[in-house]
């Protein structure tokens, strides 16, 4: 049990603890909608995606997207998909507390390395992985198919 003053961090797993994260998710993909999000949820699941999140105050406050996966260039890795926090709550080391866990669970399960990609002018968000021995490898391209 976690003292009221400590964050809880916690796989989210329950359709009530998915729907807790919503929040914290639309900050960094306004495009989603509460109806359509632990939906969308269960079908990453399939991939191996799963949410871990910080709450704290009883509140959902920063939330971690990621995979476990197999590429050809990396090895076996722990991808984050999606890193976020509520603004009012940045800058209390939240996303630092689940890189940290990420690490150690990526650690745990035998894999090479943790990855993500982050937007290019996410400054704050550059700060916070590289004071925890990220390295920028790579630019991200993308391609549109309409």
């Amino acid at each position: 049990m976690t003292s009221p003053l400590s964050p809880d961090i916690f796989l989210a797993q329950s359709d009530a603890e998915l729907d807790a994260c919503f929040d914290v998710y639309a900050v960094l993909r306004p495009h989603l909608t509460r109806d359509r999000f632990v939906p969308q949820v269960r079908r990453q699941e399939a991939q191996g995606f799963q949410i871990l999140a910080l709450r704290d105050e009883g509140r959902v406050k920063s939330a971690a997207g990621f995979r476990l996966a197999e590429f050809m260039a990396w090895g076996w890795v722990l991808y984050i998909d999606d890193l976020t926090t509520l603004p009012e709550a940045r800058g209390q080391g939240f996303a630092g507390l689940l890189l940290d866990w990420l690490a150690e669970y990526a650690r745990q399960q035998g894999c090479q390395a943790v990855h993500l990609d982050t937007g290019y002018t996410r400054h704050a968000a550059h700060r916070v992985y590289l004071s925890k021995g990220f390295e920028l490898s790579s630019h991200h391209m993308a391609k549109p198919i309409v």
